[in-house]
């Protein structure tokens, strides 16, 4: 009979200290999670421990252990991404009825963007971005807008960090023409990806804001260069514009009232 490795038993463990802790009332003691887990006291506290180390459980002045607030952080950006999905789905879907084109929802993930959402068009040359899928901030329009939020320090930042690094005779491979460019493009309200990620392939980009102000997303159109319109750039920032007046951005909702 196969047995379970080492690495799965312990991360199984951890889920089950961490939802014994959450399932309590309010900070469990030791003794309390090893008897609501099975574990010997011994191995509970060595996972703790190691828990604790990471952010996901804190321990009170009594020393019973409580959910940490690494925990909290990583559920709100849960929280924050499926109600953006699910507000950006029928202005995706607008948009791409609109213009005939693919449409992509992005959010920032360090120094990349990741596609989390699509609106495919039903062209047979079409483009699409799986979802899931990976791109460096500096070959995207959206990516640009999102680096010309750290201004020209984040850039430069950006730039020691990645190495600038040619995916295409498009892609900026130079600090200050990419901080420049992005800074053009802030001041904008849209980006674009001139064939810089891929050959072949253009996108117009701009940035989605929730409440506070904060960029919580992207949205993007992509398609073949030759396609691609200029006359799409006004849609395109609407539906920016819609989705973060959906989401309660001020500056958004100021410009539906006007």
């Amino acid at each position: 009979m196969a047995t379970k490795s080492g690495s799965i038993q312990v991360i199984e463990r951890m889920a089950k200290l961490l939802n014994a802790i959450g399932d309590n009332d309010g900070p469990a003691s030791l003794k309390i999670l090893s008897a609501d887990t099975g574990l010997h006291p011994s191995t509970a506290f060595r996972i703790l421990a190691s828990l604790m180390e990471q952010g996901y459980v804190e321990r009170d002045d009594s020393g019973h252990y409580l959910l940490g607030t690494r925990l909290l952080q990583l559920g709100a950006r849960v929280h924050a991404q499926l109600d953006v999905r699910k507000e950006a789905r029928p202005i995706m879907e607008w948009l791409r009825n609109e213009i005939g084109e693919t449409v992509n929802l992005t959010q920032r993930e360090g120094d990349e963007i990741i596609y989390v959402e699509r609106a495919t068009s039903n062209r047979i040359m079409r483009v699409e971005q799986v979802i899931g899928s990976h791109a460096p901030l500096h070959v995207t329009a959206v990516g640009k807008l999102m680096l010309a939020e750290g201004g020209e320090q984040g850039c430069r930042a950006y730039a020691e960090r990645t190495g600038l690094p040619a995916y295409t005779a498009n892609t900026i491979t130079d600090v200050v023409e990419l901080a420049e460019t992005s800074a053009q493009y802030a001041a904008s309200g849209y980006a674009l990806d001139n064939e810089e990620a891929e050959p072949g392939v253009g996108c117009i980009g701009v940035l989605v804001r929730d409440s506070r102000g904060s960029v919580v997303a992207g949205l993007s159109i992509s398609a073949p260069i030759e396609r691609r319109r200029d006359e799409w750039i006004p849609l395109v920032k609407e539906a920016g514009r819609r989705l973060s007046a959906r989401l309660g951005f001020p500056g958004a909702l100021q410009d539906e009232a006007g």
